[in-house]
C-alpha cells in the first residue's frame, strides 16, 4: 500500500471575515499548515486552529507568507533572502507560542503562496528560508514543491524535507505550477485532480499543459481550504485515495 500525508490550508480567516471550513475539513486531512498573520489570519484564528487541529490529531505546520493581506500573499515581491529568512522565522515563532500553550508540537513548515513558488526556483531565497527553519528547529519538516530547489536546501542543510504536490493545480513542462494568473490553472473537476493525484503517487508522473509527462515525487498531497467546494473535496479525495489503495497519515509518521 502507498502513504501519503494529505495537508490543508487553514486559519485564513481575519478579523470579521470568515474563510473555509477548517473545523469539518480537519475531518479528512492529516496535515495542517496554518497562516501566521502575514498573508492571513490572525491571533484568534491562529489560536482556534491550533486547537482545532490537536483535537483531531493533526499535524500542525507553520505555513509563513509573505506581507501581504491585500494580494493574499499570492503577488511576487523583490525581497533578499534575509528578508525570506526573517519573515520566515518570525511566523514560525508566532505559530509556535500557540501551539507550545495548547500543549502540542510543530510538524512542520510550508511556504504560502508566491514565496513558495519563488522559492521553487530560487536557490539562494531557499536556502534563505530552510536555514531559518533549521535554526529554529532541525527537526521541522520543510515542505516543497516536488524536485524543487526548495526541497534541495532542505535536504543539504539537515531538514527532513517532503515533495509536495498539488491536486488542484496544473504543472508546466518544468516541474512548476501554472501561474493562478492563466486560466488553466486550476483543476476544478474532482475526479480529473484525483485522477491526477493518483497517477502521481503511484507512476510518480503528472501531465503538464504542454502534454508532456513530467517525473515527480508524492510525499505530500495539498488541497486548499479556501474554495466554494473544498469541503466536498476533502471528503472526496478522501475516500478516493483509500478506494485506490493509498494510505494517508501524517508526514511525521512516515518520513
Amino acid at each position: 500500500m502507498y502513504t501519503v500525508d494529505l495537508n490543508c490550508d487553514m486559519g485564513e480567516s481575519f478579523g470579521a471575515y470568515r474563510m473555509g471550513s477548517d473545523k469539518e475539513i480537519l475531518n479528512y486531512v492529516t496535515s495542517a499548515n496554518i497562516a501566521c498573520g502575514f498573508h492571513a489570519g490572525d491571533p484568534s484564528t491562529m489560536r482556534n486552529t491550533v486547537q482545532l487541529a490537536l483535537e483531531k490529531n493533526v499535524g500542525i505546520g507553520v505555513h509563513p507568507g509573505l506581507q501581504d493581506l491585500v494580494g493574499f500573499g499570492r503577488r511576487n515581491m523583490d525581497i533578499t533572502p534575509r528578508e525570506a529568512h526573517d519573515l520566515v522565522t518570525y511566523q514560525i515563532g508566532a505559530l509556535y507560542a500557540f501551539v507550545k500553550s495548547e500543549g502540542g508540537k510543530l510538524q512542520h513548515v510550508k511556504p504560502h503562496g508566491a514565496l513558495f513558488n519563488m522559492a521553487a526556483k530560487n536557490t539562494r531565497l531557499s536556502e534563505a528560508i530552510a536555514e531559518a527553519v533549521y535554526k529554529v528547529d532541525p527537526e521541522l519538516i520543510l515542505y516543497g514543491l516536488s524536485g524543487s530547489e526548495l526541497v534541495k536546501a532542505g535536504k543539504k542543510i539537515g531538514l527532513r524535507s517532503a515533495h509536495e504536490v498539488f491536486s488542484d493545480r496544473t504543472y508546466q513542462h518544468d516541474g512548476t505550477l501554472t501561474s493562478r494568473r492563466l486560466p488553466n490553472s486550476l483543476v476544478k473537476n474532482h475526479a480529473s485532480a484525483v485522477n491526477q493525484v493518483i497517477r502521481m503517487v503511484k507512476e510518480g508522473k503528472v501531465t503538464s499543459v504542454q502534454e508532456t509527462d513530467v517525473s515527480i515525487q508524492a510525499d505530500t498531497i495539498c488541497i486548499h481550504g479556501d474554495g466554494e467546494s473544498a469541503l466536498d473535496f476533502a471528503k472526496y479525495i478522501s475516500q478516493a485515495l483509500k478506494d485506490a489503495d493509498i494510505s494517508t497519515k501524517k508526514i511525521s509518521y512516515f518520513l
